[in-house]
């Protein structure tokens, strides 16, 4: 099976751990960005500790969910985001102000769009989470 979007399928299946109720979730393969995605999601309480493993064959994570997400997802096409449009974003994937993360990938890294307003950059929009 190819793999285009890790990080799609990563959180994805995040989600639908989350829905059934399980209390791990197994995330494979590994990939800079979805563990820079978890670690920014475990930062804001969304998920607990997670465990990677490299088996070899691309490696897995696996995850403890703590029931914090109501939805993620990744954000396709790739926007490219400027300072000012950062709103407008937030309005289209989030459900209300203040309440939930899009992660965003800057020239200094991968960060919440929170920190890049702080930072004032803009970047390309890679995921949401509530």
């Amino acid at each position: 099976m190819a793999m285009n979007d890790t990080l799609a399928t990563a959180l994805s299946n995040i989600l639908n751990a989350e829905k059934v109720g399980k209390a791990t979730c197994v995330v494979k393969p590994v990939s800079k960005i979805i563990k820079v995605v978890l670690e920014i999601m475990k930062d804001n309480h969304y998920i607990g500790e997670y465990t990677i493993t490299n088996d070899g064959k691309g490696g897995f994570i696996e995850i403890n969910l703590i029931g914090g997400v109501n939805k993620c997802g990744a954000i396709k096409p790739r926007f490219a985001v400027t300072l000012k449009e950062y709103d407008k974003f937030e309005k289209r994937f989030l459900p209300s102000k203040n309440f939930g993360i899009i992660i965003l990938s800057t020239s200094k890294g991968i960060m919440t769009q929170d920190q890049a307003k702080e930072k004032n950059l803009g970047g390309k929009l890679l995921a949401f989470v509530y």
